[in-house]
């Protein structure tokens, strides 16, 4: 059975604007939650944030990767919830050029990926957990666009804020996106007095704080 829900658009441009200015590993400092752990980038360097259009696939079938195509729109992140299967590609070429010419942000997938070359040359920005030559077919078996999908132990919903960099891969609803945002703007900016201070001969231990743990 194939289940269509209408796309969601969560995220505004403001925030997409905001993340352009944050890195992951900056709200790595601030939560556990949210993380894609495991994927990796097909090249560096990669930064992208967007609206997530979600998809989830029964292993071997991807009809419904190919369907998802016809529901993003320019600035979209594409999230593919494999089942669990880690071993089989759902993302070539062609999918590549179709997602390219709709103007996507990126691509998630919770599995591999294959024509590699074709994927370099459109510089379409993908995460994937490896490459492989066993790919899907569409069989016609099941599928869902734009349902909460499972990715490296994390729930995404449609219209989730995805932002990816060479670090890699974080998730959050829109709602809590800004303060994160901006405690991590005002952490990084923070940092630029800190290496000043760290030129002049200061301790990092004094600076961050680790220093009161060996005062006892």
């Amino acid at each position: 059975m194939f289940r269509i829900h209408p796309r969601v658009q969560g995220v505004n441009s403001k925030l997409i604007d905001l993340y352009q200015k944050v890195d992951p590993s900056t709200i790595g400092h601030m939560t556990d939650f949210g993380f894609l752990k495991g994927l990796k980038p097909l090249y560096r360097p990669i930064k992208f944030a967007g609206n997530a259009v979600t998809v989830r696939i029964p292993h071997m079938d991807s009809t419904a990767v190919h369907k998802a195509m016809d529901f993003v729109e320019p600035g979209d992140v594409i999230v593919v919830d494999m089942s669990g299967d880690e071993q089989r590609s759902c993302w070539g070429g062609m999918v590549s050029y179709a997602a390219k010419a709709k103007q996507v942000a990126g691509v998630i997938v919770s599995g591999c990926i294959n024509d590699v070359p074709e994927i370099l040359e459109l510089n379409l920005p993908i995460f994937s957990l490896g490459i492989s030559p066993l790919t899907t077919r569409i069989l016609g078996i099941e599928g869902e666009i734009n349902t909460t999908v499972s990715v490296s132990g994390t729930s995404i919903s449609p219209g989730d804020l995805i932002v990816a960099s060479d670090d890699g891969v974080f998730a959050i609803n829109p709602k809590d996106a800004e303060q994160y945002a901006r405690t991590a703007i005002e952490k990084q900016d923070a940092e630029i007095e800190m290496k000043r201070q760290v030129d002049e001969g200061v301790s990092l231990a004094s600076l961050s704080g680790a220093d009161k743990y060996f005062s006892k």
